[in-house]
């Protein structure tokens, strides 16, 4: 199955992927988590996306497209990054390590906790890169 990035489908797709991708349960088995994604605009995209995902010991326990902010008003982490940069993260032409140390990739929450835990950012991105065949 091949989903367009942004879109609902994709973030069901990753999601499905993320759950079933052993190597992705092994390396996360200690994460503890979710994310609030801001997706700004940016080239292609014109208005703000917003993506939650809850991802605990190495499952996707939920995922949801376009919550409203404060649906989830103390996410563990909130990222926020242009369209254009995201995609270049997720085409893999942008390092995500590199992505957040250059503030292209802003990250709110425990850099402390993000920094020992820098395989399971790696595998997660992995995982995104393999559901994102199109880009918008």
């Amino acid at each position: 199955m091949a989903a367009v990035f942004p879109s609902a489908e994709w973030l069901k797709e990753l999601e499905e992927k993320l759950n079933s991708d052993e190597r992705y349960a092994e390396v996360a088995k200690n994460w503890e988590g979710d994310l609030f994604f801001f997706i700004e605009p940016d080239g292609n995209l014109k208005e703000r996306l917003t993506f939650y995902l809850d991802l605990w010991h190495g499952r996707c326990r939920k995922v949801e497209y376009q919550p409203a902010p404060d649906s989830y008003p103390h996410p563990a982490f909130t990222l926020t990054a242009s369209y254009n940069n995201i995609t270049a993260i997720l085409s893999g032409k942008l390092n995500p390590m590199t992505a957040m140390m250059t503030s292209k990739l802003k990250v709110k929450g425990s850099m402390g906790y993000m920094m020992r835990n820098v395989p399971t950012v790696l595998d997660f991105v992995r995982v995104a890169q393999a559901v994102t065949t199109e880009i918008m």
